[in-house]
């Protein structure tokens, strides 16, 4: 299994302080996938449990690894910001009484910055065969503001990749390499938009087909 530096997991908690964030999420996999995910950040779930893509968008997830033939234990699952983006609001009791409650919410780009060096650190390291970014925060982490999960999911996209310049700069740069990106939607997609689970299931099966035909396994 890869894990992260201990002293890469320090300077993401300490460029992250002052953020309305909580907990902190490594990622999770294999030293040579073949596919790495790049969710957003982790929700509840996964800041309590310190582990990515739990509960039902973790589900839904593992059904869609299951229908080409992987696990969890086959993969890399890592996002662009490991804490928590939380934002209070007010929650209507059944009681009728209004109470303040933290709800997720997507990381800022100065969140994003924030933990750009752990991102970066991984795709240097683990090199994988394939990315599959799931939603827009993790696809636009990759290649820009431009890129739109609705327009590009389910294409395989050969590109460079966004890395910060250096950690005295709030800024990115392309890569040198070219990476293999194929974009779809976020797991949770499917709860807001029912009609996302098609768009889902046609994706992971072009990304199934291109793991097949590449001989990677």
């Amino acid at each position: 299994m890869f894990e992260l530096p201990d002293e890469l997991v320090t300077l993401g908690m300490k460029r992250i302080e002052g953020f309305p964030v909580e907990g902190f999420v490594k990622g999770k996999g294999p030293k040579k996938p073949t596919i790495m995910l790049i969710g957003e950040a982790p929700g509840e779930n996964e800041a309590i449990k310190g582990l990515p893509f739990v509960g039902r968008a973790g589900d839904e997830l593992v059904k869609s690894l299951a229908s080409i033939n992987l696990t969890r234990d086959n993969v890399y699952m890592t996002s662009a910001v490991r804490s928590r983006p939380y934002v209070w609001r007010d929650k209507k009791e059944r009681n009728g009484e209004m109470t303040k409650r933290k709800y997720n919410r997507p990381p800022t780009g100065q969140e994003i910055i924030a933990h750009a060096p752990l991102l970066d650190y991984e795709l240097q390291h683990l090199a994988p065969k394939v990315i599959v970014t799931l939603g827009n925060v993790g696809l636009q982490r990759l290649l820009g503001k431009d890129a739109k999960v609705s327009a590009l999911h389910g294409q395989l996209i050969e590109h460079e990749v966004r890395h910060l310049a250096s950690l005295e700069e709030n800024k990115f740069r392309w890569s040198d390499e070219k990476y293999i990106i194929i974009p779809t939607y976020h797991p949770a997609a499917v709860f807001y938009r029912p009609s996302n689970r098609t768009f889902l299931e046609e994706d992971w099966q072009k990304i199934g087909d291109y793991i097949a035909t590449s001989n990677f396994r």
